[in-house]
């Protein structure tokens, strides 16, 4: 009896961790192709995020193929990743995994999957972003972020923006605004990576959160391209 409750216990805690590591799985995965995205977009410089923008940036989302389509009025959805800068140290926060959902007026047809990168870039878009729920260009000032090392000094007029956008469809790399596109903490998720509920503030403001060994790839593909953050 006593052997077959051993085994029996055995089972149960090896199933435990076999559907926690289910669980886990899709965030991991989101994690590892939000690190390809923004490490692919940030090899060429001349064509990429501008070092100065993305060395004061206080927040960086990455979305890996939000998928927009219509079959009538267009929609948009997608989820994603946001790390941090912590603030009395170098590095970056754990991982707040967000979900990106969208619509858009008048008749469309057609398909499409974009790669998303937004720079969050001072403390009232980290506010927006740790709340349940913001809409971009309606809670939350956003522009089409300028592309290529030296484009910063011919966009000065949208650098007052809380969040700048680009994205990369087709090989093709650009700002973009994402006005009327919703972002919320995806609790689901993150409930599903770090196996119970997490505070948003906790994780991003804080800091008080542990690095995953999974999310640490992410964190280094910042760190190299943005290895300080300058004032």
């Amino acid at each position: 009896m006593k052997y077959f409750l051993a085994v029996s216990f055995s089972l149960l805690f090896i199933c435990s961790a076999a559907l926690a590591g289910a669980k886990r799985s899709d965030e991991v995965q989101r994690l590892n192709r939000a690190t390809e995205v923004f490490s692919e977009i940030m090899k060429t410089p001349d064509k990429a995020i501008p070092d100065d923008l993305l060395d004061k940036a206080e927040c960086i989302v990455v979305v890996p193929g939000l998928k927009k389509g219509a079959l009538g009025f267009g929609g948009k959805y997608g989820k994603g990743v946001v790390m941090c800068r912590k603030s009395n140290r170098g590095g970056w926060t754990a991982p707040l995994f967000m979900a990106v959902e969208g619509g858009s007026v008048g008749f469309q047809i057609g398909f499409s999957q974009t790669d998303v990168v937004l720079l969050v870039m001072n403390r009232k878009g980290i506010d927006k972003l740790i709340g349940d729920k913001f809409t971009l260009g309606a809670d939350a000032s956003v522009a089409a972020g300028p592309v290529g090392r030296n484009a910063t000094a011919q966009t000065n007029v949208r650098l007052d923006a809380e969040i700048l956008g680009y994205s990369r469809s087709k090989g093709l790399f650009a700002g973009v605004s994402l006005e009327g596109a919703t972002l919320r903490p995806d609790k689901d998720d993150n409930r599903d990576f770090y196996g119970k509920e997490v505070d948003s503030r906790a994780l991003l403001l804080d800091g008080s959160v542990e690095m995953p060994a999974e999310a640490r790839p992410l964190a280094t593909a910042l760190s190299r391209n943005s290895p300080r953050k300058k004032r």
